[in-house]
Formats: C-alpha cells, sequence, structure tokens
C-alpha cells in the first residue's frame, strides 16, 4: 500500500470514529411535560448531531376564516454543542417547522432530514439525516450528507468513501462500501474484500434490482421490516473463488438507492484438512441483513 493510499484510509478511518464517538456522547433532550410522540437522533455534517424529542399538541384555530390553523406541537432539542432547546411549532408550507420568539433559531425537519436555521442563515446544523436506533453491536454510524443517507453498523468494518461498481464496460456506479472486518476473515475461506455497499444510479425512470447487475437476472419482490425491495442476485466462479452478490433496491427512489451484498470466498474443499475453518455463511448474510435494516434514506 503506497502512502496516498494509506493516508486515504485512515483519513476515512478517523471520520468515521470522529461520528461514532460523537454521537455515543449525544446528550439527551429534556422533557417539556407528557410523554413525546417520538424521540430520534439526528447525524449531521461535520461530526455534530441533535437529540429530538417531539410532542404533539392542539392546534389553534385560524382567526380568520382564510388563514390557516396554528400547529401546537413543540420540540426539545439537545445539540452536540451542549446547547438545549424548547421550541414550539410554527406555520410551515414543507415539513415541521419549530422556532423561538424571535425566530433567530429555527429548527426544520422534512422526511427523515433536518436543519438548523441561526439568523436566518444555515450555518451550524446541516445535511442533519435520521439515524436508526442504537442497538447491542451496532454501535459505529455513518452519515452522507451529499447522498442523503444514514447507517448502523458494527464495529470492525472499513468505509469506503470511494467505492465503485463496474456493471460492464461502458457503465459504472457510484457508492459507498463497508468492508468486514478482518477477524471475519481471519483463518477463514472468507475473503477480507467482501462487503456491504449503499449505491445510487440518477435518473432511473424506475429503481430496479436488475439496472446494479450484469445481464438480466431474475427481479423478485420482498418485503422485509415493512419494506418492500426489489431484489435480484447474480453469483460468478472462477480459479477456486466464488463471488455471490444479491442486490436490495428501493423502487421509487430517485436517485435509484440499492444495497449490495458480496461475498467473496474460496472452495472450502480446496484447502489442506484442519487448515481453515469454513466461514459462516448464514451469519455473515444474517449481520448484513440488519446493516441494511438500520439504512434511512433522506428523499
Amino acid at each position: 500500500m503506497n502512502t496516498k493510499t494509506y493516508l486515504s484510509l485512515l483519513g476515512i478511518l478517523v471520520a468515521a470514529v470522529l461520528i461514532a464517538t460523537a454521537i455515543s456522547l449525544i446528550p439527551r433532550p429534556e422533557v417539556a411535560g407528557g410523554d413525546p410522540t417520538v424521540v430520534l437522533t439526528y447525524a449531521c455534517n461535520g461530526g455534530k448531531t441533535i437529540a429530538v424529542a417531539y410532542y404533539e399538541g392542539e392546534t389553534i384555530p385560524p382567526s380568520t376564516p382564510d388563514a390557516p390553523p396554528t400547529p401546537g406541537g413543540s420540540v426539545s432539542l439537545a445539540l452536540s454543542d451542549g446547547r438545549s432547546l424548547q421550541l414550539p411549532q410554527t406555520l410551515s408550507a414543507d415539513g415541521a417547522r419549530f422556532a423561538n420568539e424571535d425566530e433567530s433559531f429555527v429548527f426544520w425537519s422534512k422526511g427523515a432530514g433536518a436543519l438548523v436555521l441561526e439568523d436566518n442563515v444555515e450555518k451550524s446544523y446541516i445535511g442533519c439525516i435520521v439515524l436508526a436506533p442504537e442497538a447491542p453491536g451496532f454501535t459505529q454510524a455513518y452519515i452522507n450528507g451529499d447522498d442523503n443517507f444514514s447507517l448502523r453498523f458494527p464495529e470492525g468494518y472499513t468505509v469506503d468513501e470511494a467505492y465503485t461498481y463496474q456493471v460492464n464496460p461502458t457503465k459504472i456506479i457510484k457508492g459507498i462500501k463497508f468492508i468486514v472486518p478482518a477477524a471475519l476473515a481471519d483463518e477463514t475461506n472468507l475473503s477480507s474484500d467482501s462487503y456491504i455497499s449503499v449505491e445510487q444510479i440518477a435518473d432511473a425512470p424506475v429503481c430496479t434490482a436488475d439496472l446494479f447487475l450484469d445481464g438480466t437476472p431474475e427481479v423478485v419482490e420482498q418485503t422485509d421490516a415493512e419494506t418492500t425491495y426489489s431484489v435480484a442476485t447474480a453469483s460468478n466462479a472462477g480459479a477456486g473463488n466464488r463471488y455471490e452478490e444479491t442486490v436490495y433496491a428501493y423502487p421509487g427512489t430517485s436517485p435509484c438507492v440499492a444495497v449490495r451484498y458480496l461475498i467473496h470466498y474460496s472452495v472450502f474443499e480446496n484447502y489442506p484438512e484442519g487448515s481453515i475453518r469454513e466461514f459462516d455463511k448464514a451469519a455473515l448474510t444474517a449481520q448484513f441483513d440488519e446493516i441494511r435494516r438500520r439504512l434511512v434514506i433522506n428523499q
């Protein structure tokens, strides 16, 4: 590995560690009274975070027939810079908007995304995306404000932001891949270049899994954890190596978003008896499944 490549990978790892560290230190939002309807954590550009508790409230009727009603909700915010705020909901033509009395601080959420305006300028918390709840073993977090997604994954995975997948000589897909921990492959027939990735194709008229694989693979519909996917598989073999791919595309997304599993392994029977262990394909696939379920797309 040359020095430039090493420094690039080191920078990616340091960024991932900083994000994970910031998230582990997120303060909890103060309870404003009553039970919140939902409590979420947003990860933002620059490793910043916002913990948010949303509260419902009675809508205030309009003062005149042609005026809109005033929403009665509110939020409690705990920002990673140490500030805590409680804001009432205000009128908004798009998303949910919350602001203090003089409008010098505005928290604005829409779908899975959010931002903060201070003095009507985006200058502190931008590119914010909801994080899936932390679960045992899934303590690491990744946010990509440019590609509008966040992801939780186990410790030991390496993030490659320069990843591309070549479908054929004329079609290259960009994405982010998460390479399996070396410990999973050590002394087994699993290759350490196996990974799970998040990929996007712009301007796809219909988002289906076959767009991410060469040829014309069979596409099936599969529902898992209330999400319906377009799914396709492919496999290749050569020189004692096996490559198995499964693509889960998210219909209706634009750009078209998909998660790819690529499992590369060597034929176990080709090794001298007792020299290695056969890797647990079912366990690795189950771990990839859990990572996929923790993908949040902001569109």
